[in-house]
């Protein structure tokens, strides 16, 4: 009978131990996970809002993405492209810029005979040329870019595409919005010289390339160097602070009271602003926007705050907004499958060539 009860009470400090360790486990794993969400939230939401302020290599890494890398064979753009050459150019800075020339599809034959070289004698043959400036992250031979310079051939367009610092092939030195705007401009004055005046010059920008479009038209209309007859803006943005806000991976800190102190404002205060809201009331050359509505990356309400705002300083018909509908799936850089693509291209140039002859 003595040894029964002592039994029970084994039995009972037994279960009343282990119901002590299951509950004092649970604690500290409960004091662990507690301590843990703290600590993300805590490099979440402070570390790396701080980091991010003060860090402008990170600011300029994160807006250019220059070091996501695609292969390409960027002397033999013909393996890609038919009609079409690979060359480079010196900036004013002494940056050496690759660039691409793609023939009309009305040279293609006769250009079989032509040494690369000397495409550049075709530049005035008074067909339109296309200044292609890419958005950010990849090349000039990024897959999509490579569709895009098709559908202008085919449109019996010249193409110029190149790369900024940093990008493809083209060489190292600070990415900046002043450097990026000037790498464009040292191609627009190859292109003008090339040209003479015998052929309408378009700029095309895509993504980030559309605030760097905006800003050198801007500066050459206001220094009165421009011969632009019209730009084409595919996803643009109204402006960098705004574009920041509204980016997907943003959404994590956008909400907090100091987003703009330690996100936006850092940026601004290292030039990087790309404001072509600002830029596009300056200017008078015909203006067309394209954008898909499921464009999560660049959301379409931007085009339409740039659209309107261009409106004030002008009136619509030299502003055409083409959208392109949720169903179609084209996203941030896909409207070049669009199937309208080509005649709307068309009657945008032959519009613009038409209004700049009439100013």
């Amino acid at each position: 009978m003595e040894l029964e009860i002592l039994y029970k009470g084994i039995a009972v400090y037994c279960y009343a131990l282990i119901a002590f360790t299951v509950a004092f486990t649970s604690f500290l794993i409960a004091i662990g996970t507690f301590i843990s969400v703290l600590l993300i939230l805590f490099l979440l939401y402070v570390v790396i809002p701080i980091v991010f302020k003060y860090t402008p290599s990170l600011q300029k890494g994160l807006l250019y993405l220059s070091s996501v890398y695609i292969p390409v064979d960027f002397k033999n753009p013909n393996k890609l492209i038919p009609a079409s050459r690979n060359f480079y150019i010196k900036t004013n800075e002494s940056i050496t810029l690759g660039v691409w020339q793609i023939l009309p599809i009305s040279l293609v034959a006769p250009s079989i005979l032509t040494p690369p070289a000397d495409y550049e004698k075709f530049l005035s043959n008074g067909n339109p040329v296309f200044i292609y400036m890419h958005g950010n992250s990849g090349n000039r031979g990024t897959g999509h870019r490579i569709d895009l310079y098709k559908v202008l051939q085919k449109n019996n367009y010249h193409v110029i595409a190149f790369d900024y610092r940093n990008y493809g092939d083209s060489g190292q030195a600070e990415l900046s919005e002043e450097g990026t705007v000037n790498d464009a401009r040292a191609i627009y004055e190859w292109t003008r010289e090339k040209v003479k005046g015998k052929g309408p010059i378009f700029f095309w920008g895509h993504s980030l390339g559309t605030g760097i479009s905006s800003h050198l038209l801007d500066d050459l209309e206001m220094n009165k160097t421009s011969v632009v007859t019209g730009l084409v803006l595919e996803s643009p943005f109204n402006n960098l602070k705004e574009e920041i806000k509204s980016y997907p991976l943003a959404q994590i800190w956008s909400f907090l009271p100091w987003f703009d102190y330690f996100f936006t404002s850092p940026m601004y205060e290292n030039g990087l602003q790309y404001e072509s809201d600002k830029h596009l009331t300056r200017i008078k050359t015909p203006i067309l926007i394209l954008h898909a509505e499921d464009d999560v990356v660049i959301p379409i309400q931007l085009s339409k705050k740039l659209y309107e705002r261009i409106l004030t300083s002008r009136d619509s018909n030299t502003v055409e907004f083409k959208t392109f509908p949720y169903e179609r799936h084209y996203g941030h850089k896909f409207i070049v499958k669009d199937k309208e693509l080509p005649a709307v291209l068309a009657a945008f140039v032959e519009r613009s060539k038409k209004q700049m002859s009439s100013s």
